[in-house]
């Protein structure tokens, strides 16, 4: 087949539908740290990405396993966690001198609620200063998983055998969900004192 002698072939990352370089070139060229947010099909990664002539520095970073060392028993990719990691992540990169950063999704939707924006919203909550439209953020009660208490409670009064099913991974971590946003107060609380206390005795040396 004949082709035009103007035709490139698109670099890899961009044909395997990794990475948009157009996208990309606009957020290095601001020339500040990135907000990086990518999901799995078990977990959600955030990083906080610099980048240098010789390749991208991770600053800081983390994925939601991670939550486990706060007492999280809940899902691991769902919207309470990615606000929790968030919160993780902003806290990292605040001890790490880094105040403010541009949001990087990659070629994830920009869907108002997703949990791209989850995250984002942690960082936000955690200190960080990051361009956003409040549109985008995902509501409190999304965030304390309000939702999928409703869900259990009602599913677990007319169906306790798909509610046992449905949240095996739960009850197997020892939470009920329809305590969901209890449990992740707790665990917010847990983090938010963690590292504030890293960062009051950073700010006193």
């Amino acid at each position: 087949m004949a082709r035009s002698g103007r035709y490139k072939v698109p670099f890899r990352r961009r044909r395997e539908g990794l990475t948009n370089y157009r996208k990309r070139r606009k957020l290095v060229i601001s020339k500040k740290p990135r907000l990086v947010v990518r999901k799995t099909n078990k977990h959600i990664i955030a990083q906080i990405v610099v980048a240098k002539p010789i390749g991208d520095v991770t600053v800081a970073g983390a994925d939601t396993r991670i939550l486990a060392k706060f007492g999280w028993r809940g899902d691991e990719n769902n919207t309470s966690a990615a606000y929790l990691l968030g919160l993780v992540v902003g806290y990292k990169a605040r001890m790490r001198g880094v105040e403010e950063a541009i949001l990087d999704i990659g070629l994830h939707r920009p869907t108002p609620g997703a949990r791209v924006f989850a995250v984002l919203k942690g960082a936000l909550d955690a200190g960080l200063k990051i361009p956003h439209g409040e549109e985008v953020l995902p509501s409190d009660e999304r965030i304390r998983g309000e939702h999928i208490a409703e869900y259990a409670a009602k599913l677990k009064e007319e169906n306790p055998d798909a509610y046992k099913a449905r949240f095996s991974r739960y009850l197997q971590r020892g939470l009920e969900p329809e305590r969901l946003p209890d449990h992740f107060e707790e665990v917010r609380k847990a983090i938010q004192q963690h590292y504030e206390n890293k960062l009051a005795k950073i700010v006193a040396k």
